[in-house]
């Protein structure tokens, strides 16, 4: 993709299409500061060789065969402080035009979304016109190459195209009501990165989009030169210089807390100010096509995080660390709420002189008053006519006390004394108790005539993140359940034998059994192994964190290597024990999710989740307990909706890439149906790798190959922690990945292609499938 220093200017001039003249120009820039860093810290001989090396290494990266030889006999004689100059010289580079393809993508998906609402008629937003380098040039090559296709998997695109399919109005309308994606970040253990690196990287971006429009304006106006953009890239020199001479690598080892401090940088930096812009853009798009539908919530795409949760395999995730995770997680978004709020102070100016308001608002301030006298006195002479700024002077105080009560209970050992409970009246207990809050005042500016965006802006963050940022979901193996309960039987002798010597008929038997019992079967103290006290503890933590945080804190548990009913029924007999299920009423908290992972098991997985569906206790469990009502509602959890994870790495792994994703498909029919038959709701959890050869790929192209009826609105999605920079590092680039998926997941929703009802297309892809991995097999386990 890069061409490398050494292509001349007749062959530069090949690459010289409209659409990549900014890649082009940006990358002969960022070469030559690289170089002038280089020659002025190493010298002019380093600087020679790292040429001679690029020189004798073809434009894709691989050396011809008749040099590779050469090129390694180089390499050699170089002495140690050389080598490692010349391997961090080659990463700063390669880091440095990462970051021009990533401001590159983000200019063209600017001009994407520009184009894509000026052909279907939308007014499109005001776009930065930082990134407006070459725009001109670059929208004659988009129309040249057919703007349908640029905007392909964006909502200006999705709407009319469903339109013109004839899809009824009120067909799109409950897809809207229960569309519900959700993202799950990953932990990215290999991950090395530091935050220093990560500002340095996004500051290079920053005077890349000021340098962008210092020469847009340069070219307007017809001068050879600018001041302006001599000044930028002294900066961009400047920073380079500085980036060279810092460590690239932490000089201890990462602790869990590090890997979750990494994976929420991108919500801080990032996601949080980009995800409002994601309604904006699907209510702005769907009005031109269906002016009369109502959009979906502000809550229709959410986000999810293992980090800090997921202990499969991984025995430094502990109950301390998922509950310091927690409160991690809550202390970020209070932050951003506080610093939002106090900008609507500032914003809502409005005068009782010149403005009415709710009599609602104003008695909310006298009860204010009685419970923030301080305020009160500081502040009543002061905004005495100005009530918006009064009651978000005691929204940021109550903000600030429940940030301080999130550091204190972060403290693990707060856990082990007497539970401290809120003060409704000083600091909020819930996302929706502030939410409650703005509602008043954005009630009382509508019932006079105005609105301010920024207000609605944080109304959709509280609804998307809450005061939880991220769900997290909690994910243990198997087999720590099974020994647990083996361990703790064992030790109460309440089994006429081992609980692993019980056949799988007799173990689901005594566990639904033991689910029924109202006695405990786990004693307070523990005196089990490390293994199983951990186990418990967990589901305590667990427990707790919903007193805390509220239940949508966490309230995903995934059993991975899911392979019988027992595996279910395990996990639900432990949170019965921790008090987050109730065998009076049959109403849980939490929602037990099976993984199938090998392709055996995703064979088997269709009848587990019959055999579960037939248990009365189970079937109540889903629906909401014995004898459902609103009032006995968990938030979060949807009555009827049954989740089951299905996983790509270990299937790919064991079976090859198409014959995994065949069985995945297949699976994924199997349990729709029967999901069907049981009047059950099935979301279907996609453990997909990074990397193809993880199970992953092109997410927009995956989703619209599901069959459409396993999806029907509501959809979760694994994005591993390896790909989280290259999707979410820019916000134009997170909000292209966004709609990418939101648009899949409602096109395939709707307009499923029926291919699956094909049985000549399902017996070629079933011979192919056994084919592949025939041969995937033979050369992977059956090769010395």
């Amino acid at each position: 993709m890069y061409p490398p220093a050494h292509v001349s200017e007749s062959e530069l001039m090949v690459t010289k299409t409209p659409s990549n003249l900014l890649l082009n120009h940006r990358l002969k820039v960022i070469e030559d500061l690289w170089e002038r860093v280089l020659r002025d810290a190493c010298g002019q001989e380093l600087v020679n060789l790292l040429n001679q090396l690029r020189e004798m290494c073809s434009s894709d990266g691989s050396a011809l065969e008749h040099l590779s030889k050469e090129v390694h006999e180089l390499i050699e004689k170089l002495d140690l402080k050389d080598a490692i100059r010349a391997a961090r010289a080659f990463a700063l580079y390669f880091q440095l035009i990462n970051i021009v393809e990533q401001h590159y993508e983000q200019c063209e998906q600017k001009l994407a979304l520009k184009l894509s609402m000026h052909y279907s008629g939308v007014t499109p937003p005001v776009l930065d016109t930082a990134t407006s380098l070459g725009a001109g040039l670059l929208e004659k090559n988009w129309q040249a190459n057919g703007e349908q296709e640029k905007a392909r998997g964006t909502f200006t695109a999705l709407f009319p195209s469903l339109k013109a399919a004839g899809v009824p109005p009120q067909q799109v309308q409950r897809l809207f009501d229960e569309l519900d994606i959700g993202l799950v970040f990953t932990a990215h253990p290999t991950e090395i990165v530091r935050h220093t690196i990560r500002d340095k990287q996004r500051r290079v971006a920053q005077i890349l989009e000021k340098l962008d429009r210092a020469e847009e304006d340069m070219r307007n106006l017809g001068i050879p030169s600018s001041w302006e953009v001599t000044e930028l890239e002294d900066q961009l020199l400047e920073e380079i210089l500085l980036w060279w001479r810092t460590d690239e690598l932490h000089q201890f080892k990462p602790t869990v807390l590090d890997e979750v401090d990494y994976t929420l940088h991108y919500f801080e930096e990032v996601l949080f100010d980009a995800i409002p812009k994601l309604s904006q853009r699907l209510s702005l798009a769907l009005k031109q096509s269906f002016p009369h539908l109502t959009p979906p919530s502000n809550r229709f795409c959410r986000f999810g995080s293992w980090v800090g949760s997921d202990r499969d395999g991984n025995p430094s995730v502990t109950p301390k660390i998922t509950w310091q995770t927690a409160c991690y997680q809550r202390g970020i978004v209070l932050k951003k709420y506080i610093k939002s709020t106090r900008g609507l102070t500032n914003a809502l100016s409005l005068s009782l002189h010149w403005s009415n308001v709710l009599p609602a608002l104003l008695e909310s301030l006298e009860q204010d008053k009685a419970h923030f006298p301080e305020i009160y006195d500081e502040l009543a002479i002061r905004y005495r006519q100005e009530p918006y700024r009064l009651k978000l002077t005691y929204i940021i105080k109550r903000l600030s006390n429940t940030l301080d009560r999130s550091r204190q209970v972060a403290d693990w050992d707060s856990l082990q004394l007497p539970k401290t409970e809120h003060n409704p009246h000083t600091c909020y207990h819930s996302g929706a108790d502030f939410l409650k809050e703005l509602g008043l005042i954005r009630l009382s500016l509508a019932q006079t005539g105005l609105t301010c965006q920024a207000l609605e802006t944080l109304i959709c963050q509280v609804e998307i993140y809450g005061f939880n940022l991220a769900q997290l979901d909690i994910r243990q193996e198997s087999s720590h359940h099974a020994d647990t309960i083996a361990e703790i039987t064992n030790y109460l002798q309440v089994l006429p034998t081992s609980y692993h010597d019980l056949s799988e008929v007799d173990r689901v038997t005594w566990l639904v059994k033991e689910l029924q019992t109202r006695r405990p079967l786990i004693p307070n103290e523990l005196p089990f192994s490390p293994k199983t006290v951990e186990t418990v503890e967990t589901f305590r933590m667990l427990r707790r964190l919903h007193q805390e945080f509220g239940p949508e804190i966490c309230q995903t548990y995934v059993i991975s290597m899911n392979r019988d009913v027992s595996d279910v029924l395990e996990v639900l007999l432990l949170a019965k024990e921790a008090g987050l299920y109730d065998p009076a009423t049959g109403i849980t908290g939490i929602q037990v999710v099976p993984l199938f992972e090998t392709v055996e098991d995703l064979k088997k997985a269709p009848i587990v989740m019959q055999s579960l569906f037939e248990l009365h206790l189970y079937r109540s469990a889903l629906t909401g307990g014995y004898a459902p009502t609103p009032a006995n509602a968990i938030p979060g959890l949807v009555p009827h909706l049954q989740e089951v994870m299905l996983g790509y790495s270990d299937s790919n792994k064991d079976a090859g890439f198409l014959s995994s994703n065949w069985e995945i498909h297949k699976a994924q029919k199997a349990l729709q149906s029967i999901a069907e038959k049981f009047a059950v709701k099935l979301r279907i959890f996609h453990g997909r790798g990074g990397s193809v050869g993880r199970g992953g790929g092109p997410s927009h192209e995956a989703i619209l190959a599901q069959p459409g009826q396993s999806i029907n609105g509501r959809i979760k999605i694994t994005e591993q922690g390896e790909v989280l920079a290259s999707k979410y590092s820019l916000p134009e680039l997170a909000l292209y990945n966004l709609e990418q998926v939101a648009s899949a997941v409602i096109k395939t929703s709707l307009m499923s292609g029926g291919i699956d009802d094909i049985e000549p297309w399902n017996d070629v892809m079933e011979d192919l499938a056994d084919r592949s991995r025939t041969h995937y097999r033979a050369l992977v386990y059956d090769c010395p």
